[in-house]
């Protein structure tokens, strides 16, 4: 079956295409054990652009792209956050994006596989048409569909289960690993039992969190501490100025405060961080994609004993002196995950929430017309809105709700 989408395929010109392609409808598994089934046709209906999107096609422009394409072919549909509408189904749906023969694709070991829609071995959501295991498109909420519409508004926030997800594993990540962590000297400071006190370590790890960067990925992670911890301490760090719609919004949703990295002394920015925090941190989160991230916790002291370093950035080298961070008892993790009952969550959580405000539209017909372009100038650039996102399919969208 053809379809017209977009595509990334190795080439250093034209690594991005707007164009024809034939799908194809490999048998797919959602989690090892079950059963392979062939995917059936889906309708993207609303699909939102990720930084991964911009990656892959500079991946593809390097000719890094091979290991990517879906087996047998040299091109890979992309495109991962979004809703579709299900014909043979008569619903819409979120598409659970990663499966594989394994027993948590997010967290696949070494003797398993795993396929990710629009990012890996799998063709995606910037399509006419896309195939999907019927295992992995998930349901939506009641009342955000009307006369065979879904809601703009609603489709809007749709485009961010899966990163909300990712928070949403990370909080999970935090909780387990602060609990454990602290839990004996909590018991000994609280006088309690060990099993009461890694509850206790587990709340007290948001103390005085630091938010290292503030985009939507800093934004979510913030709301979501704070819907689980209404008394964490949020300080985000970032470079745009106070009055900027991102940093209001930030602290409208998770609540805080912002220390605005405008210090050509990176000690200074230190100190700033700290005095907002009332103390050294106890989490530290790294989602700026800077190496200012690790120099600030480990280098310039703004993390404290017994602290954490969430490491959510993709680039950064992380470093630390052997000497300080031994004696000052400090826990270093990274992970990027989801599993389904988080999308679960994130599907339900974002339903209610106010997150279409932060989404911009970019017209089908413009973006087809020149989407290199429109990746680089209206879409990865810096004037462009927190989050971009397509209507792929007008006729499925109540644009009046």
């Amino acid at each position: 079956m053809k379809a017209i989408g977009t595509y990334f395929q190795n080439d250093p010109e034209r690594p991005l295409v707007y164009g024809e392609v034939d799908l194809i409808n490999p048998p797919r598994q959602r989690l090892r054990g079950e059963e392979k089934k062939p995917g059936i046709l889906v309708e993207p209906v609303m699909v939102g652009f990720c930084g991964t999107d911009m990656e892959l096609m500079r991946m593809g422009q390097r000719g890094e792209l091979g290991p990517k394409f879906p087996e047998g072919q040299k091109r890979l549909v992309n495109g991962h956050e979004g809703i579709v509408w299900v014909p043979e189904q008569n619903r819409f749906a979120i598409v659970l994006i990663r499966g594989g023969d394994s027993v948590d694709p997010t967290r696949f070991t070494e003797d398993e596989t795993y396929f990710e829609y629009g990012c890996d071995q799998a063709d995606g959501l910037f399509c006419d048409r896309m195939y999907v295991n019927p295992d992995m498109l998930l349901s939506i909420p009641d009342g955000y569909v009307h006369d065979g519409k879904v809601d703009l508004s609603f489709a809007k926030r749709m485009v961010f289960p899966d990163p909300f997800s990712c928070m949403l594993f990370q909080l999970e990540r935090m909780e387990d690993l602060g609990g454990a962590h602290n839990f004996r000297q909590a018991a000994r400071r609280h006088n309690c039992s060990l099993e009461e006190a890694r509850v206790i370590a587990a709340n007290e790890i948001f103390e005085r969190t630091v938010i290292f960067g503030l985009g939507t990925t800093g934004m979510f992670i913030g709301d979501v501490i704070r819907q689980a911890h209404p008394d964490a301490g949020i300080v985000f760090v970032g470079r745009s100025d106070p009055d900027h719609q991102k940093v209001r919004f930030a602290l409208q949703q998770a609540g805080g405060t912002y220390v605005q990295n405008r210090y050509d002394d990176p000690a200074e920015l230190a100190a700033a961080i700290i005095e907002a925090l009332g103390g050294k941190a106890t989490m530290f989160i790294g989602v700026s994609g800077n190496s200012a991230e690790h120099e600030q916790a480990f280098k310039y002291g703004v993390l404290g004993c017994n602290g954490i370093y969430n490491s959510f950035s993709l680039g950064p080298t992380v470093s630390y002196d052997t000497m300080p961070f031994g004696f000052q008892n400090h826990l270093i993790f990274g992970s990027i995950n989801f599993r389904q009952d988080h999308m679960e969550k994130a599907i339900q959580m974002l339903a209610v929430s106010r997150y279409d405000e932060i989404v911009g539209l970019i017209d089908r017909e413009h973006f087809a017309a020149d989407p290199i372009g429109a990746y680089e100038n209206e879409i990865y650039c810096k004037a462009a809105p927190m989050k971009t996102a397509v209507i792929w399919n007008r006729g499925r969208v109540d644009t009046g709700r």
